[in-house]
Formats: structure tokens, sequence, C-alpha cells
């Protein structure tokens, strides 16, 4: 058996494994406006993080998991994965190709995303909000944030200079410490 030293922090990824097109499954092309989503992940001073891992998850178009526990399953988008994974480049760049989330359960349209990157002992969850008007949202996992400046950082925002392929961009964030970091919930 080999091991790791210990004094050396995972995770280790290899990059073979990245599926950052959620918008393709099964031979189909999902429903739906059509995104990309993207951002930096950040250490504290602003410094990018480089090979970390970040998942999302999230509804199709029309608000359905594509997962056994959603009780609509059997109405999911074919042509949407719902699930993908990628990792951040040099400069700390991600980018998802996706699809604008739908809402259930008078939900806000949301993306759930976990975090990965070396330095970390355990991994970050957050989600990602898209709404017009941040501020007049009501959604039960937001309201777990009562810092008001904290809670519109949870919100992705749109940025024409990252448009890109005749998709529309919208930029999220991670900060992973300090002053305005990411709000990270206990899975």
């Amino acid at each position: 058996m080999l091991t790791s030293p210990n004094s050396t922090i995972g995770p280790f990824f290899p990059y073979a494994f990245m599926e950052d097109d959620l918008t393709w499954c099964d031979g189909k092309s999902a429903q739906g406006q059509h995104i990309l989503l993207t951002g930096r992940v950040l250490q504290e001073g602003g410094t990018p993080t480089r090979n970390s891992i970040l998942e999302i998850w999230q509804t199709d178009s029309k608000g359905v998991f594509r997962h056994p526990l959603d009780p609509r399953s059997a109405e999911a988008d074919p042509g949407f994965s719902g699930w993908g994974r990628a990792r951040t480049d040099p400069q700390g760049w991600y980018k998802f190709r996706t699809v604008v989330p739908g809402s259930y359960d008078g939900r806000c349209p949301h993306v759930n995303v976990m975090v990965l990157a070396i330095g970390l002992t355990w991994r970050l969850v957050s989600t990602i909000f898209f709404a017009d008007l941040p501020e007049k949202v009501d959604d039960p996992v937001l309201n777990c944030v009562t810092d008001p400046e904290a809670r519109l950082r949870l919100f992705a925002k749109r940025d024409t200079s990252l448009d890109a392929d005749g998709l529309p961009a919208y930029r999220f964030d991670v900060i992973l410490r300090g002053e305005n970091e990411t709000p990270f919930f206990v899975d």
C-alpha cells in the first residue's frame, strides 16, 4: 500500500474526469436558456486557487432534478444531466455550461455548489441563486444568512464581458476566507 506523507493536504485529482457541460446528455441538448456559469475561486487576499474542484447540481429549466428521489424525476429533461464538475485554471477561473435552473416548491432558482481545494480539510458547500431583484428574494436557505451583504454575495451576476459561444454568462466568485467570504452551509 502506498501512502501520502502526512504533512500533505489533499485532495488530489486527475484532469480526466471533468464534466463541465451539463447541457448535453444521452445525445440530446438541454431545454431552456443555456448559460455559462463562471467565476474564480480565491483565497483570502484575492490569491487565486489552482486545481480546485467545483461540483454543481441543480434542477433543469422546469425545476425538476434528474434524480430518483425527486417525485417528478420522470418529467426531467432527458438532455440535461443536472450535475457537473470543473476545476480551476492557474488564475482560479472555473466555467460550466448549464441552463438557468427552474424553481420548485417555492424556492428561488438556484445551483448547489461544492468546493474542494488544496489546504481545505473538508468540503465547502454553498448555493448560487438567480434572481433579478436579490433583495426581494424569500427562500428558506437564503433566509439562514441574516447579514444583508452576505446574502447578496450568494447571487450570480450577469456579466456581459464573459459571454462566450453566443451564451450569456453569469459570474459567481467563491471567496474561501476573509473579507467578502462566500457564505457556506453545513451539510
